[in-house]
């Protein structure tokens, strides 16, 4: 074929570009789906967001970080991290305390009544959210997307790295 007859080639044509087949949207529809899900079990008795409860999940698992800190764990946005922090300290379900060693770090606290007690609410929806969602996989299914999805985060880590040197042509995958 010449260079006037070639078809243009699908992995590189924007028109032939299918987003329902595309990985990173696909995993995006299904975070924000698992997400809503398990938010119905607490949105309204609680009035806790998506990310404020993410980030009371964070901290009742690595108590004392700070908001940068809880933006690495989450690699969520850093202006929705600092705004859902400031409502949760408002409504005194997080405490914020100056570090001992470094007075310019303001740490992270689930607060010990409400915040507690919130996080012990919703913690067992999530759980048996997760349960529900997971039921419908076999054992090794599970295994398998773990070990996928563990591997596919090393690789997005990588690739984010700004020393990353991203190949000139994409390759075939490797079977």
């Amino acid at each position: 074929m010449t260079k006037k007859n070639a078809r243009p080639d699908p992995a590189h044509d924007p028109a032939g570009f299918e987003l329902e087949n595309f990985l990173p949207y696909r995993l995006s529809l299904l975070t924000n789906t698992v997400s809503q899900g398990i938010a119905h079990s607490y949105r309204d008795k609680h009035d806790i967001t998506v990310t404020e409860w993410r980030i009371m999940a964070v901290l009742g698992r690595y108590s004392g970080l700070t908001a940068s800190e809880v933006v690495e764990r989450t690699a969520m946005d850093k202006v929705a991290i600092s705004r859902a922090v400031n409502s949760l300290v408002a409504r005194r379900l997080l405490e914020r305390k100056t570090d001992r060693n470094d007075r310019r770090r303001r740490r992270l606290y689930i607060a010990p009544d409400r915040g507690q007690n919130v996080l012990r609410e919703i913690v067992p929806l999530a759980r048996q959210y997760e349960q529900l969602l997971l039921r419908v996989l076999s054992c090794e299914e599970l295994e398998n997307l773990e070990r996928i999805m563990s591997v596919l985060l090393d690789s997005a880590k990588k690739m984010s790295d700004p020393d990353f040197q991203q190949p000139l042509e994409v390759t075939e995958r490797s079977e």
